[in-house]
């Protein structure tokens, strides 16, 4: 007897965001329900990295229908008569062995997104209610969940920050103990706020009550986030980026967002290159780090920027230049990057629809708002969001961010959706995800587990496992060879579903170095 076509597939960064998903799969939803449903419980299980004060991007394929990428990222504030009274808060945070500086308070506040962004997908794309599809987060948000070993990690070394107020001291440090693995983790005031979203919508996150909360809480601790900024938030659905790739088609992130167009350039590289090897790996992903300039960042909110900066006269300058480096030479610098507290699900149904989708609530800015369920972004003072200075986006901007939700296509049916958390190392991890499925033929857990290389400041990170013939011919081209002892989720944290289109077959895996899991239906 012939096994049934399975329902879909659900990856993502915590085993019961991943469940959420398949859940509405198998309550006969699509890929958009079951990725909104796992949206909303990220929030209550993932919440050090996501949550209603967040921002991030959908990218849909359906079938028969032109894709879309629906952006609800973060936007600068600054419509409102608000001057900016407080500065940046700059906080230590050790990772074992590296400190990072991340910077919070009311002056990194950027206007959340995420509220406005399930709604319209729901609105879009969805087939069930979005008061059904929040009901298993708001369980989870209002009984509770078992902190994970994973998520003991993130809540530990992003303790500065989440405690850092006596808001989210109560939150995330009952009775003054900080929460590790086992404790149970509630968030009442979440549930609450999931079920006004369901009851009345986006609304009151951006002209109502909750609003004007976190408009007042944000304004009085010397923030410039006003009233006027929230009212004038939408969502934006754009047409993805595109490029051909050995033979599949990926769509991924246009601009204002960056780090579609460079993963393109990476793969366009590749292609030119007519291989994918270490060396060529390096050299396109070092090309990609030049390539973005101040000048790049200044063009992402240009009509037809994407189109320029793909030209075909200049990926083959590009070209040539990644021809020399991947002979002995000099070494570029580039700058250096952040965790990155991100967290991506990619959701497939049965009929190959795909619903990729990155959410970040950067670090958080420390300000939990009373009575709200929200804990504002911290994008403004988030460094790889804003690599030449702060506080130089124009009022109602999305931010620039690297999160690249991608789909890839072979005969115009699903391949692989995926995406990947990890600030300015989402670019890499997504780009040789999709070399192991594409070039390498390989399914999704092999794909996502493969040790991988990330290029940083004339470094080359490597994860043990790679080939050693082949790092000491990186190593001899110039670079600096940084060998790691095991996998760390500094690469990223990429989470895909493959499909096979002959048969249907969907095999799924979260990564492991986040923790990560997938959920069939």
């Amino acid at each position: 007897m012939t096994a049934p076509r399975p329902r879909g597939a659900v990856a993502a960064g915590h085993p019961e965001t991943a469940e959420a998903g398949a859940w509405a799969l198998r309550e006969g939803g699509n890929a958009t329900d079951a990725a909104v449903a796992a949206i909303a419980t990220s929030m209550a299980v993932e919440s050090p990295l996501t949550g209603l004060g967040a921002g991030g991007y959908m990218l849909v394929f359906e079938p028969g229908a032109e894709p879309a990428l629906l952006d609800f990222f973060v936007a600068a504030p600054g419509l409102g008569d608000r001057e900016r009274r407080s500065e940046l808060n700059p906080i230590d945070v050790d990772f074992g062995g590296t400190v990072q500086v991340f910077n919070i308070g009311a002056a990194s506040c950027g206007v959340p997104g995420t509220p406005a962004g399930l709604v319209e997908a729901n609105r879009r794309w969805g087939s069930m209610p979005l008061e059904t599809l929040l009901r298993p987060a708001i369980g989870h948000a209002r009984n509770g969940v078992h902190v994970n070993r994973q998520q003991a990690y993130l809540l530990e070394i992003l303790g500065p920050i989440l405690t850092h107020e006596p808001e989210g001291m109560a939150l995330y440090a009952p009775g003054d103990s900080p929460l590790t693995e086992g404790d149970r983790f509630v968030f009442a005031e979440l549930a609450e706020a999931l079920e006004l979203l369901a009851a009345e919508g986006a609304d009151p996150y951006y002209r109502g009550d909750v609003a004007g909360r976190i408009c007042d809480w944000v304004g009085q601790r010397g923030g410039q986030l006003a009233p006027e900024d929230l009212a004038a938030y939408e969502p934006v659905a754009r047409d993805p980026v595109r490029i051909r790739f050995m033979g599949s088609e990926i769509l991924t992130n246009p601009p204002p967002s960056s780090g579609g167009l460079l993963i393109a350039l990476v793969l366009a590289l590749l292609e030119r290159l007519e291989r994918a090897d270490l060396p060529a790996l390096v050299a396109a992903m070092e090309e990609a780090q030049e390539a973005r300039s101040i000048e790049f960042v200044q063009g992402l909110s240009e009509p037809g920027f994407a189109d320029r900066f793909l030209e075909p006269h200049r990926v083959a300058e590009a070209e040539r230049r990644c021809r020399d480096v991947v002979r002995p030479g000099g070494r570029r610098a580039a700058p250096g990057d952040a965790l990155g507290s991100t967290t991506h699900i990619t959701a497939v149904d049965g009929e190959g629809r795909c619903a990729s989708v990155t959410c970040s609530n950067g670090t958080g800015s420390g300000l939990l708002v009373p009575g709200t369920g929200v804990h504002v972004n911290n994008m403004l003072g988030e460094q790889d969001l804003n690599p030449f200075g702060f506080h130089e986006h124009e009022p109602t901007r999305r931010l620039p961010s690297m999160m690249s939700p991608t789909v890839v296509l072979r005969n115009g049916e699903l391949e692989a959706g995926m995406g990947s958390a990890g600030s300015n190392r989402i670019r890499d991890a997504v780009a040789q995800a999709i070399v192991r499925i594409v070039v390498d033929g390989m399914e999704a857990a092999d794909a996502v587990a493969a040790p991988r290389i990330h290029y940083e400041e004339g470094r080359v990170h490597a994860e043990p496992g790679l080939d050693d013939d082949a790092l000491y011919a990186v190593a001899e081209r110039g670079y600096e060879l940084v060998r790691w002892s095991s996998q760390n989720l500094f690469f990223g944290g990429v989470n895909a579903v493959v499909r096979d289109a002959a048969s249907g077959t969907l095999s799924g895996a979260g990564d492991p170095r986040r923790g990560g899991a997938v959920a069939l239906a």
